[in-house]
């Protein structure tokens, strides 16, 4: 066969392949998708073989790829259901106050005819929320009160939670200043998640038409007795009509606590208002306290970035000591040329010194032509020195000599004595 032959040939069998499949499986030329194997001159029972397995597997596909398409259909519509819980989710706004129409539609909505006592609201199967009634000062809100607010909360399975918060004038003539105002207090108990709503102006001692006005199924306290002035516990009738449930004190934190700490360390308080800005007048402190204490922080200042050069030292230690010992080896390589014994100045202690032996030495007398010594020195040569004068003799002393000597002494005494008389009798 030419080669113009196989050519078409193949071109004949591509154009099969892409025919439909009930001719290419009349003529028994495919076996599988993406897999031809042209049978030429096979038998019939071969083609009719291999055709109904090719319908098998295509049957299966197409049933399969049905399928997978009704599963989705059916995934789709039904929404995947979990055995865990949904999450809940948080607060976005404060707590209304006991006169806003949300707190009003909730109260009206609550059935008050409906008592509830404290086995059925343990019980977990009352029809309505529980009202639970916690009240207090909370002047500078922290976690003690948080804490007492969520174990009201989460005291029955289903509760709303009310908290009423005392104004400034019953507050004041009760238990004395407060640093924050009624209005500061209010907000920041409206914005505890545990809270439901507020009530402000709460009284001291809680009455019948109190409880049902807001329809109060229950108040939550701690089980410390709270004394009025006259020797009574404010929740003494609550407790004996079961309406009252406890709750726990955090220790170690409270109100009084913290005016403590401020009014033990004042001086620290003063000090990083007045570095943040506030005057003097503002901290309500005098002209010579204000200078005090901004000395005290300029010596603070001070001190930390002392703190810092060291621990910067601390860090750059390794490369200072490298440096420190490469300039100590040069100072002592410059103090050695200097002061070694071949040094600089050793040079020029020594060239100074011989100019100063030869300004100090007398220069040598010159010898005269005719002296018998010039020919002799001339033959000897010019370095041999004159020889040293003579001693001088000691005087030996004897008896007889020191008698001379004292009548010679005497003697002249005497002639010089009348010499000096005669001179003064003349004058």
């Amino acid at each position: 066969m030419s080669k113009t032959e196989d050519m078409t040939e193949d071109r004949e069998k591509k154009i099969k392949i892409n025919s439909s499949s009930d001719e290419l499986m009349d003529k028994g030329q495919i076996e599988r998708k993406g897999d031809v194997k042209v049978s030429l001159g096979s038998s019939k029972k071969r083609r009719h073989q291999r055709t109904s397995a090719w319908k098998g597997e295509f049957v299966k596909k197409t049933m399969s790829r049905k399928r997978q398409r009704e599963e989705d259909l059916n995934s789709n519509e039904t929404p995947h259901t979990s055995a865990t819980p949904p999450l809940q989710m948080s607060i976005f706004k404060a707590a209304p106050f006991s006169d806003d129409l949300e707190a009003v539609a909730e109260r009206k909505r609550c059935d008050y005819s409906l008592r509830i006592s404290y086995k059925m609201a343990k019980s977990g199967k009352v029809t309505r929320p529980i009202r639970v009634y916690a009240d207090g000062i909370y002047d500078l809100f922290h976690q003690g009160h948080a804490r007492q607010l969520m174990q009201a909360k989460n005291v029955f399975p289903n509760v709303y939670l009310i908290v009423g918060v005392c104004n400034d004038s019953l507050t004041h003539s009760k238990k004395g200043r407060t640093v924050m105002t009624e209005l500061e207090r209010y907000e920041g108990v409206r914005h505890c998640r545990y809270v439901d709503e507020v009530v402000r102006d709460a009284p001291w001692e809680l009455d019948d038409d109190f409880l049902e006005k807001h329809k109060i199924d229950f108040v939550a306290h701690d089980e410390i007795p709270y004394m009025t002035e006259d020797g009574t516990d404010v929740y003494a009738r609550l407790k004996a009509k079961g309406m009252f449930v406890a709750t726990e004190r955090t220790e170690g934190v409270s109100t009084s606590d913290i005016v403590a700490r401020i009014v033990r360390d004042y001086d620290i308080y003063v000090r990083r208002n007045l570095a943040r800005g506030y005057s003097a007048k503002d901290l309500n402190v005098s002209f010579l306290n204000e200078k005090k204490f901004r000395l005290q922080n300029k010596m603070d200042e001070l001190k930390d970035k002392g703190k810092r050069v060291m621990e910067n030292i601390g860090e750059k230690k390794v490369d200072m000591i490298q440096k420190w010992e490469e300039k100590s080896r040069d100072f002592i390589d410059a103090f050695l040329l200097l002061f070694g014994r071949e040094g600089r100045l050793s040079h020029i202690w020594n060239e100074g010194k011989g100019r100063l032996m030869q300004a100090l030495s007398p220069p040598a007398s010159p010898h005269r032509d005719g002296s018998p010594t010039s020919s002799t020195s001339n033959h000897d040569g010019d370095d041999l020195a004159s020889p040293p004068p003579p001693k001088a003799g000691r005087f030996e002393f004897s008896p007889v000599s020191s008698k001379r000597n004292m009548q010679c002494t005497s003697s002249t005494a005497e002639e010089y004595s009348d010499d000096e008389d005669d001179e003064r009798q003349s004058k």
